[in-house]
């Protein structure tokens, strides 16, 4: 009897760990840019006589929404998942690290040219925006579908090696690094901006050089990607047992299973009749609604209402993405090792209307219990995110992962573009912070009859979501 051979490059620790390191460093170059002009909101709205742009709150909170624009209402993300599951990681990662190149430098040259009094204006819908804000604009949002697409594309990456192995510590060291890009920005991008005399264009140009080195990065593993598949192709070759009439047959049944297994657009009704991808997908849009966009102001509330100095005020929202950098991979393994994914995302959503109903109230007006409360939302930000990756491959099948991440991103999407427009408007309208944080409190809110209802649903689909991750 010959003994059937099935390892593949992904059975080696080694490989697999390597191949999530590269992966992994090209996202957190593009989430410090997504994050490089969020404590600049300070410096954006001084008039251009003080060294600013001349921004207006309504201008900052339009820019800052943009990110998601192309992908909301060209519907790009949705595509892109299309696009992954059809063409491959290699072909996709390529075309989205591009697309971020280009929306990076347009951000650029939106805010280190001199466009005068120029200004972009629609008369037909009473819009208008200075023209250093709608090239910004522009930018972020081809910036914002390249690296959504990449977002997609990683963790169908991490997917595909980590499967049978350490997949929720995998996704949370992804989450963990990119993380770190998001603190870097949140912690460095004012203090450099001031280093060079207050040009927000420093930090930006940073951003792009790193961006370059991950995008070198992520053509490295296309190379790796390209090994995993041959030795994938070999295993099943050698899975074929020679034998006359009967390897015809399983050869025939490989071929048919193999079939089966490629992308089909009617594989697309399974993710949008399941009850549980559906929950997921509405919390991640909920709990990610009440953490990014309120990043975006964060600064500046740190300045208003707990009287922190200008010089330091991006440290403090900056403690919400470093604190996930050791936690996210903590909660990942915790899942793997013991499940219980569905009362992760459950705590945390919890945490998150606590964090921003204290916030809200405006009790205890200093620095140091700022900090506290910060902190307390970054346990929230990698309790959620640390359980829901995961969960979204128990839930849908390899072959339509893609386009399933992609719906999620979608959505998440489109909180990420309006929320910042409308706590802009709001904060104009009262600039206490109490309705923007108590409109933050509600997400969480809602995330938590979400996660009870997805707890609910697990128990009668048997998703496995409290199951652990590794298989004994």
């Amino acid at each position: 009897m010959v003994e059937k051979i099935r390892t593949i490059l992904s059975d080696s620790k080694g490989a697999r760990w390597t191949a999530l390191i590269i992966v992994a460093f090209t996202m957190m170059m593009g989430y410090f840019i997504t994050d490089v002009m969020s404590p600049l909101e300070v410096l954006l709205t001084k008039s251009v006589a003080s060294g600013g742009l001349g921004w207006t709150s309504d201008d900052y909170g339009f820019f800052s929404g943009s990110y998601g624009y192309i992908n909301v209402f060209l519907l790009m993300l949705f595509f892109g998942g299309i696009i992954l599951d059809k063409m491959g990681i290699r072909f996709t990662g390529i075309l989205s690290c591009s697309l971020m190149l280009i929306g990076v430098c347009t951000k650029y040259f939106g805010v280190t040219h001199d466009f005068g009094d120029a200004r972009f204006t629609l008369d037909f819908i009473n819009f208008s925006l200075p023209m250093s804000a709608a090239v910004a604009s522009f930018g972020f949002a081809v910036f914002g579908t390249g690296c959504e697409i990449c977002g997609i594309t990683v963790s169908k990456i991490i997917t595909k090696w980590f499967t049978g192995h350490e997949l929720a510590l995998a996704m949370g060291i992804q989450v963990a690094l990119a993380r770190m890009g998001t603190a870097g920005a949140m912690m460095g991008s004012l203090p450099l901006a001031k280093a060079f005399g207050g040009k927000v264009g420093a930090p930006v140009l940073l951003g792009t050089v790193l961006l370059i080195i991950g995008f070198l990065a992520f053509i490295v593993y296309t190379v790796m990607d390209k090994k995993l598949d041959k030795s994938i192709d070999e295993a099943k070759v050698a899975d074929r047992t020679p034998a006359g009439t009967a390897e015809e047959e399983e050869i025939k049944e490989t071929e048919d299973a193999e079939e089966d297994e490629k992308f089909q657009f009617s594989d697309l009704k399974y993710i949008f009749t399941n009850p549980g991808f559906w929950c997921i997908c509405l919390l991640c849009l909920l709990f990610y609604s009440g953490v990014f966009p309120f990043l975006k102001f964060a600064t500046k509330l740190m300045i208003a209402n707990y009287n922190v100095p200008e010089n330091l005020a991006g440290i403090i929202p900056g403690l919400i993405p470093f604190g996930t950098i050791l936690l996210t991979p903590l909660f990942g393994s915790l899942y793997d090792r013991i499940g219980k994914g569905a009362t992760l995302m459950l705590i945390g959503s919890a945490m998150l209307a606590a964090v921003h109903f204290i916030f809200a109230i405006h009790i205890m007006p200093v620095w140091w219990f700022a900090v506290i409360v910060m902190i307390t939302l970054g346990v929230a930000f990698s309790l959620v995110p640390s359980a829901m990756w995961p969960s979204v491959a128990k839930i849908i099948p390899l072959k339509t992962l893609g386009s399933a991440y992609s719906i999620i991103f979608y959505i998440q999407n489109i909180g990420l573009s309006l929320v910042p427009v409308l706590i802009g408007k709001v904060n104009g309208i009262d600039p206490s912070y109490t309705t923007s944080m108590s409109i933050f409190c509600a997400f969480g809110v809602a995330a938590i009859i979400l996660s009870i209802l997805l707890i609910i649903i697990d128990k009668k689909k048997h998703y496995g979501l409290q199951e652990a991750n590794i298989k004994k």
